[in-house]
């Protein structure tokens, strides 16, 4: 059994998987909803939306398609309550203030790790127990299926 239960995914990660089929983003997020519980927030997920619909991805993937790729997060993940993000204990805080809701909700789901390509968060590795991996290292903690 993968001792990988429950996953949060960063904005940055999830964008890159959404504009880039077959990259190490997109199959890491394909092995977490395969594997994994995937972890979000109503705050994760709107700002999600929010950076995938900016224009200059247009020339990468329709907003159709970023839209389907969002409503299809929302259908998948695990939606965690973050309304009291005040009073959960940020410490340390990553230095992008806008990425600690990721720490929020990596602590308030009990996540086995955080998936992020932002080196802001990669910097806290481990943050309070909870491994912070690249896209890269979260498929390595899987093992490859056998040849054949």
């Amino acid at each position: 059994m993968n001792p990988i239960q429950r996953v949060v995914f960063d904005s940055s990660t999830l964008v890159g998987a959404a504009l880039r089929i077959g990259s190490i983003p997109y199959q890491a997020l394909l092995k977490a909803l395969r594997f994994c519980n995937l972890c979000a927030s109503t705050e994760t997920l709107t700002e999600i939306e929010e950076v995938i619909n900016r224009s200059k991805f247009d020339r990468y993937i329709n907003r159709g398609e970023r839209q389907e790729f969002i409503a299809n997060l929302r259908r998948r993940a695990s939606i965690f309550v973050l309304k009291n993000a005040g009073t959960i204990m940020i410490d340390p805080p990553c230095r992008d203030p806008k990425d600690n809701q990721f720490l929020a909700l990596a602590q308030v789901a009990e996540a086995d790790v955080l998936v992020s390509s932002d080196e802001d968060l990669l910097v806290l590795h481990p943050w309070r127990g909870i491994p912070i991996l690249t896209p890269a290292e979260f498929l390595a903690r899987f093992p490859n299926p056998p040849a054949g």
